[in-house]
């Protein structure tokens, strides 16, 4: 099971980058894969191949947009249930959390 985080930036096209963050999202959102966007990427969990082939197709509809865009991958490969993205964060918390 992979955790994956990324970011897509295209490069000269100004501070806004919200259209195609969008846009990425809405690819991530149709592969089914969960997911949590943060502002400073989109961290979504799978099999490798699925998660490879959502952020492919990011970067091409960016691309597509766009003379020149830097993607970023960072990549935690373990065998490990689903549910990683919640358990990950859960396991810090009840860890910073006074005991009640």
């Amino acid at each position: 099971m992979i955790v994956c985080e990324f970011s897509i930036v295209p490069l000269g096209q100004g501070e806004s980058m919200s259209p195609y963050v969008a846009e990425c999202l809405k690819i991530v959102q149709r592969s089914g894969l969960p997911y949590q966007l943060t502002a400073m990427g989109t961290i979504v969990e799978g099999e490798l191949d699925e998660v490879m082939g959502a952020v492919a197709e990011c970067h091409r509809a960016v691309r597509a947009a766009c003379p020149r865009v830097l993607t970023t991958v960072r990549m935690d490969d373990r065998e490990a249930a689903k549910g990683r993205l919640e358990s990950k964060v859960r396991s810090v918390e009840t860890k910073v959390s006074p005991p009640e």
